[in-house]
């Protein structure tokens, strides 16, 4: 029997078209989309996203849809199973997150908790 091993992070295809998009418009088809976790934010982490022109030492790389998802280790723990999508909102749309980890979120949807946890709220920095 075969085990399926779960991607770190999977992204929809209207993220990926997005993305691929906004690459292309770049004319940087070597850029990648770094998504990482900081301490901080409302409910104890905040997740961050930002172009990666190459990669670092120990950083995860997820090729999906003809785009490429790079993840340093210490943000690998908190987004294992995490899902990217494209949200078009006249307010607050973007790249968005999914993420089976979190336990708690912050009304700004960059902000979350997880099980293991501990600490206390703290208020959004937008």
């Amino acid at each position: 029997m075969a085990i399926e091993q779960q991607a770190l992070v999977s992204m929809t295809s209207k993220a990926s078209d997005k993305l691929r998009e906004i690459i292309e418009k770049q004319g940087r088809p070597d850029l990648a989309l770094r998504v990482y976790v900081t301490p901080g934010g409302c409910s104890g982490f905040s997740y961050g996203m930002t172009f990666a022109e190459g990669t670092e030492e120990g950083d995860q790389v997820v090729e999906q849809q003809g785009v490429r998802i790079v993840v340093d280790p210490m943000s690998a723990m908190y987004l294992k199973g995490s899902e990217i999508d494209f949200v078009d909102a006249l307010m607050g749309g973007g790249f968005a997150l999914r993420n089976p980890n979190a336990t708690s979120t912050c009304g700004c949807g960059q902000s979350f908790k997880t099980a293991d946890q501990q600490g206390t709220a703290k208020a959004c920095k937008h």
